[in-house]
């Protein structure tokens, strides 16, 4: 990725930036969309009309973005809103079951499950990850003729390992369920194509790999299962009133609902995040996701081998095929939210923290997640802080 597109970035001036998996830095371009829309609303108010075009153009970017159908897309507030919007709108009855790897997945793709469990009696079977991986042949052992569901990370939040979403997903249809995927931390980082990798669904957000604000989300649904659905949350752009008025109503027959994932738009939207996320879009789209995943994941393999090369504990050792943007130092699974069991970790989180290189911890490990607007001097300068701390420790694995 060339000079010109990172100056797109101001935060990459101030700090070595490699927690684009909690959040991205925004670019000028998002900046100048959000400061247009803001502009309209404070002086004319805003038409209707050129409101909806912003989440048109938004819908349409996102479906461009994964292979997708426009009429596939549901345009939500986060990945939360879409798991939860998907889970509850299946045909649930007590005894069916869904099968999560709780060790690989954010909270909000476990708590939704054991809800279900409380409320209409399904069961939650759970796979165990093998060296912070999920094991398709674990989750074909857990699938039975009562399964509904797979649901999976397609990156691991931690330590984010590349999930073989395409082999899950055949397992899961061969058994007759669905896939669900919480695509957090892929969209935007891997090139993807949902019809490629055989899944139902997928949910995102767009803070993080796609460089814009907090409250603006996408569910993808496969227009076949889509069309079988009976949203368990409906409002009016939801619900076909053939041309009428946004305001109409009728109380005369079934409702309509809209095609596709469209009936699962639920009230007014978030008109700015789609300004913004519009422009992020058209960013990525004329850098291209093959370019983009080719550049994030090479300097990925670069951090790692050096991290190893000064004897740091990397998760899975030696790049391979399933390392994607982030890398993961430490112990997975050994610690809290903010703070890893060895003090070690710690020690050496605060030190590159002092030195402006900006990171995560997850799971007891420290995360580094790559992006579009770092380049070579972003990963040479984390490895010289990581061997000055190695040095002046004395630091042994």
């Amino acid at each position: 990725m060339n000079e010109a597109v990172r100056a797109l970035f101001p935060g990459t001036r101030e700090q070595v930036y490699l927690d684009v998996s909690a959040r991205g830095l925004l670019p000028d371009p998002v900046r100048a969309a959000v400061d247009a829309h803001l502009d309209v609303r404070m002086s004319r108010g805003g038409e209707k009309d050129e409101l909806w075009a912003l989440v048109d153009g938004a819908r349409r970017g996102f479906a461009n973005l994964v292979g997708a159908q426009v009429e596939e897309v549901a345009v939500t507030k986060n990945v939360s809103e879409g798991l939860n919007l998907f889970a509850e709108s299946l045909p649930w009855q007590a005894g069916d079951n869904v099968v999560v790897c709780p060790g690989l997945e954010h909270p909000n793709n476990i708590y939704l499950w054991y809800n279900l469990r409380q409320r209409i009696g399904i069961e939650v079977r759970t796979v165990d990850p093998v060296d912070g991986r999920l094991p398709v042949a674990a989750v074909a052992a857990a699938v039975d003729e009562r399964t509904r569901l797979v649901t999976i990370p397609s990156i691991s939040f931690a330590p984010g390992f590349i999930t073989d979403v395409a082999g899950v997903a055949e397992v899961a249809r061969d058994a007759g369920a669905l896939t669900l995927v919480d695509a957090a931390q892929s969209i935007g980082a891997l090139a993807t194509d949902v019809h490629a990798l055989g899944v139902d669904a997928l949910a995102v957000a767009s803070q993080k790999c796609l460089f814009s604000v907090y409250g603006t989300g996408f569910l993808y649904i496969r227009r076949s299962v889509a069309d079988t659905l009976v949203p368990a949350h409906v409002a009016r752009y939801g619900i076909d009133m053939g041309g009428a008025h946004e305001t109409a109503f009728s109380d005369e027959g079934e409702l309509t609902f809209k095609p596709g994932a469209l009936r699962f738009d639920v009230g007014n939207y978030n008109y700015l995040g789609a300004a913004a996320v519009g422009a992020a879009f058209a960013l990525i789209e004329s850098l291209g996701m093959e370019r983009i995943e080719d550049h994030v994941r090479g300097l990925a393999r670069r951090l790692a081998t050096g991290f190893l090369e000064l004897g740091l504990p990397v998760v899975g050792g030696a790049p391979g095929a399933d390392l994607g943007h982030i890398v993961s130092v430490g112990s997975s699974g050994g610690g809290r939210h903010y703070s890893a069991d060895d003090p070690r970790m710690n020690e050496l989180r605060d030190h590159l923290l002092a030195d402006g290189v900006l990171h995560s911890i997850r799971s007891g490990v420290l995360r580094f997640s790559t992006a579009l607007y770092n380049n070579d001097a972003d990963i040479d300068q984390t490895l010289e802080s990581a061997s000055r701390w190695v040095r002046d420790t004395g630091y042994t694995s």
